[in-house]
C-alpha cells in the first residue's frame, strides 16, 4: 500500500512537473512581432530595409556608386527616446544590406583599437617575418560617413498609449561636408487598455 501511495505521489509530482514546463520553439523572424508597444524586431527591419531601398535608389547616391563603391563610415545611430534600444542593430542591418548591394564598401571604426594592437603585434613583436607584416598607414579612409537618429513621442491617457517613431539618416561627404542624401521614416504604434485593465 505504502509503495503504491508513492508512486501515486511520484506520478502527480511528475504530471504537476511537466504542465508547469515551459514549451519552447522557432519562429519566422520576419514575422510581425507585437508583444508589446515598444520598438521591436518589426519596426528595426522596417526602418533598415526602407532606408536600404531609399538609399540605393536616390539619384545622387545612383551617381556617386556608378563607377565606383565608395568607402563609407557608420556612426552610431544616437537613441533620442526613452526606451532603452539598440542602436547599434539597426545600424548593422543598413551597412550590411548596402554591402550586399555591391554598391558600398565600410570601414569599421569600433575595431580601430584591435586593429592597432594587431599591426603593433605584426611590427614590433619580433615573432612576424618582417616581409608579410603590414605596416602603418596603408588604411584606406572613408569618403561618406552615414549616420542618423531615433527619436519617438510618447502620449499616455491611462485608456489609450500611443508611441510615434521618427528614423532620420543623412550620408554626408567628409571632404565637402555637404549631405548627398537624408530620408526619414515613421512608425507609429497604438496600445488600447480594456476597462479592468487584464
Amino acid at each position: 500500500m505504502k509503495k503504491t501511495l508513492m508512486a501515486v505521489s511520484i506520478g502527480i509530482a511528475a504530471l504537476t512537473m511537466a504542465g508547469c514546463s515551459n514549451q519552447i520553439s522557432y519562429g519566422d523572424a520576419t514575422e510581425v512581432e507585437t508583444t508589446d508597444i515598444g520598438f521591436g524586431s518589426t519596426d528595426l527591419q522596417k526602418v533598415a530595409q526602407e532606408m536600404t531601398d531609399d538609399m540605393l535608389t536616390f539619384p545622387a547616391v545612383v551617381a556617386i556608386t556608378a563607377k565606383a563603391r565608395p568607402v563609407v563610415y557608420v556612426e552610431r545611430i544616437k537613441n533620442k527616446t526613452s526606451e532603452h534600444i539598440d542602436t547599434e542593430s539597426i545600424s548593422d542591418t543598413i551597412s550590411t544590406n548596402l554591402l550586399r548591394s555591391g554598391k558600398f564598401r565600410f570601414v569599421d571604426m569600433g575595431r580601430v583599437e584591435a586593429v592597432r594592437q594587431q599591426l603593433e603585434f605584426q611590427n614590433d613583436g619580433g615573432m612576424v617575418d618582417p616581409t608579410t607584416a603590414i605596416s602603418f598607414g596603408k588604411q584606406i579612409g572613408a569618403q561618406y560617413m552615414l549616420y542618423g537618429n531615433l527619436s519617438s513621442i510618447v502620449k499616455d491617457n491611462g485608456k489609450k498609449k500611443d508611441v510615434y517613431y521618427k528614423f532620420t539618416m543623412r550620408l554626408m561627404d567628409l571632404q565637402s561636408g555637404i549631405i548627398e542624401w537624408a530620408d526619414e521614416t515613421e512608425i507609429r504604434k497604438l496600445e488600447e487598455r480594456n476597462k479592468f485593465g487584464l
